[in-house]
Parts: C-alpha cells; sequence; structure tokens
C-alpha cells in the first residue's frame, strides 16, 4: 500500500541584522530551483537598503529575483496551481495578515519560507513575527558577531547621530551598517526603556 503524504509548512529564518537571514533564504532558494521546484519570492516595498529593484539583496550583495509588495494579500495575485514554494524576506515589515496567508499558503501544499528580524531595536518581539514563530513548523534562529564584546549577537542595535536610539525613537527606520549594529544581549542599549521589575 502507498501513502503519500502532502507537503506544505512554514519555515522562519530569524536573528538580529547582519546575522545571514537573506543570505540562507537565497541557500534554500537555490536549493530548491536545483530540485526543480517552481519558488516565488517576495520582499516588502518598504525594503530599500541596496536598491529600489526587484531582487532581494543580501548584505554581501547576493541577489535573487524578487516581486515587490505593499500589503501581504497581494501574494495571492501571484500563486498559481504548479507554485511549490513562497519565500518571504523581511517579513517583519509586512502587516498581520501575512499569519494567515502563511498558514492558509502552507495548508494548500505550498512550503512557506519566511525570513526577518524577530526583535526590533528595542529588543521586543517585532510585528508578525511572533506569531510566525508560534506557527512554523521550522525555525532556524541565526546569531551574528557583537560589535562590542565578539560574542553571539542576538539583538540589533540602532545607531542615531553616533548615539544609541532612545526607546521612544519610531520602530521602523530601513537602514543598513550606517545605522545598525549587531550586539550581545549585555552590550544592548535603549535609552529609556522602561525597567523590569
Amino acid at each position: 500500500m502507498y501513502h503519500t503524504y502532502k507537503n506544505g509548512f512554514i519555515e522562519v529564518v530569524c536573528g538580529p541584522m547582519f546575522a545571514g537571514k537573506t543570505e540562507e533564504l537565497i541557500r534554500r532558494i537555490k536549493r530548491l530551483e536545483y530540485a526543480k521546484q517552481n519558488v516565488l519570492v517576495f520582499k516588502p516595498q518598504i525594503d530599500t537598503r541596496y536598491d529600489a529593484t526587484e531582487e532581494i539583496v543580501s548584505h554581501n550583495l547576493s541577489k535573487k529575483p524578487s516581486i515587490i509588495i505593499d500589503k501581504s494579500i497581494e501574494i495571492y495575485n501571484h500563486i498559481k496551481p504548479e507554485t511549490d514554494a513562497v519565500v518571504i524576506d523581511e517579513v517583519q515589515f509586512f502587516d498581520n495578515d501575512i499569519i494567515e496567508i502563511a498558514e492558509t499558503l502552507a495548508d494548500r501544499g505550498i512550503r512557506v519560507i519566511v525570513g526577518g528580524l524577530d526583535s526590533d531595536f528595542r529588543g521586543e518581539p517585532f510585528g508578525p513575527m511572533p506569531q510566525l514563530l508560534a506557527r512554523a513548523e521550522f525555525v532556524t534562529k541565526l546569531t551574528a558577531i557583537c560589535v562590542k564584546s565578539g560574542l553571539p549577537a542576538t539583538r540589533t542595535q540602532r545607531i542615531i547621530n553616533g548615539k544609541p536610539a532612545h526607546y521612544s525613537d519610531p520602530i521602523i527606520l530601513v537602514g543598513a551598517n550606517e545605522s545598525y549594529e549587531p550586539r550581545s544581549r549585555h552590550y544592548h542599549e535603549v535609552p529609556g526603556k522602561p525597567k523590569k521589575i
């Protein structure tokens, strides 16, 4: 007797900036393409770190073509019967509809791979990431190297005019190394952050 196994699950690749999240997504895309899988890659309109072209770009400038969308619901416009996998970079910038969309696609038998920051510059859960992490079958949490201690960095330090960003500063400010650094827990600074009891 033969068993048929249905594909379709959610994978999350997360961590701080400079941990290699996009690089890991690109590696997985290449493996899927090698296996002759039909892959769609998406990124948010807001992500213009290196250029505004339709590509996902890692910090070491590896690239893959992608579809730029503003709202996560637009993903449905691109899904075809032959779509095997959907890859979404910088998922933390999308609206919360992305959670249900990822679930629906996985239920339909599509492999969903999302990458993004799991915490914001304050060290707090970022956008839809906590829900995606809770629903994912597979989670890969990457670390960078802390620029202060050389220890594994799990946080993203925002620097404004050479100083750590204040807790009350806006959450979303897209940039690269000129405004962010990877930091370990004990070297992550957020002036004005409410004290824990």
